[in-house]
């Protein structure tokens, strides 16, 4: 019988990242634990990949493929990998996917750095890229997006409870002429946010009066928007795709004469830093960016463990911060 990481991990009790740190004398792990992984995995017959092959691998670069860097969301994302990165003594490389243009655009530089990782952000990843990256050897994690392949990993908030939890907020305020802006139609993250939030008006006997595609855009949203306020209808509540949409929506509402969070509700998805200003005050659904990156780096080491291992979906929950918008 071959025996796998996970088979390791559940003999020690532990996870199969800590198996695959275990294995490797420069990570971090508690002496009893390394040394009882160590010793159950030689009971079992149990070596990791990159030891069978030609010695120890050592994940010592990964790139981060960006689609949307004008999002404030990603910057910061950025900023975390960047800090997680350097702790772990490896280097990170930053390629941004030109405004219109695939994630395959900025492959060739990506094999051409001879990176051993590789984290996409914000871009679909194609199913070609995909196969090749596994002939490479190179892991490939999606974050913040997930994609029907099942060889692909990814790492994201879960969405639909995101949107979930923002229609039963709008509801239980009292909103009654509800619209949503949603982003690009064909990312999981507008369809997830949007499914969850009608589902949940449904449960209540509710619909959504207007729909709009804001792109993740401000100047897309805030035209939208301002159709929205300019209505003899207008909404009462209004959830954003993201925050960028929001608060686009909010700077509409204040110019047609609207309080938001008194006239009406406004609500975002990110809680990127801006999200806090005083001119703002965003209510909106924190994405739990630490542990996201923590699961994406994790991933990523459990993946050089098991190669031919199938692909991980890990979602974190969200959380939903009150502010004065809605």
């Amino acid at each position: 019988m071959k025996f796998t990481a996970k088979d390791v991990a559940r003999r020690c009790n532990t996870s199969t990242a800590a198996v695959s740190r275990a294995f490797r004398p420069e990570s971090s792990v508690a002496p009893d634990v390394r040394s009882r992984i160590l010793e159950t995995a030689r009971e079992m017959g149990y070596a990791p990949p990159q030891l069978r092959r030609s010695g120890p691998r050592r994940i010592r670069a990964l790139s981060l493929v960006v689609g949307d860097i004008t999002n404030p969301f990603y910057p910061a994302i950025l900023d975390r990998f960047a800090t997680e990165i350097s702790n772990q003594g490896r280097d990170m490389a930053v390629h941004s996917v030109p405004p219109g243009q695939t994630v395959d655009s900025v492959m060739p530089q990506v094999f051409r750095m001879r990176t051993d990782a590789v984290v996409v952000t914000s871009a679909n990843l194609s199913s070609r890229l995909a196969r090749e990256c596994k002939l490479r050897g190179i892991p490939v994690v999606l974050f913040n997006r997930v994609q029907a392949d099942a060889t692909i990993s990814a790492v994201c908030t879960d969405n639909y409870n995101g949107g979930r939890m923002v229609a039963e907020h709008l509801a239980n305020r009292g909103s009654q002429t509800i619209a949503f802006i949603g982003g690009i139609r064909d990312t999981s993250t507008h369809l997830e946010r949007r499914r969850g939030f009608r589902d949940a008006l449904n449960d209540r006997g509710m619909k959504v009066a207007y729909e709009g595609a804001g792109q993740y855009d401000y100047g897309v949203s805030r035209a939208f928007a301002d159709l929205l306020f300019r209505d003899p209808k207008r909404p009462d509540g209004v959830f954003c795709a993201n925050d960028i949409t929001a608060i686009a929506a909010i700077d509409s509402a204040k110019e047609a004469g609207l309080v938001p969070g008194r006239d009406v509700a406004i609500i975002g998805f990110d809680d990127v830093p801006m999200a806090a200003w005083a001119s703002y005050k965003l209510t909106t659904v924190r994405q739990k960016t630490n542990q996201m990156v923590r699961n994406t780096l994790d991933l990523i080491e459990e993946t050089v463990l098991d190669p031919d291992a199938q692909g991980s979906v890990r979602m974190v929950r969200g959380e939903l911060i009150l502010r004065e918008s809605g």
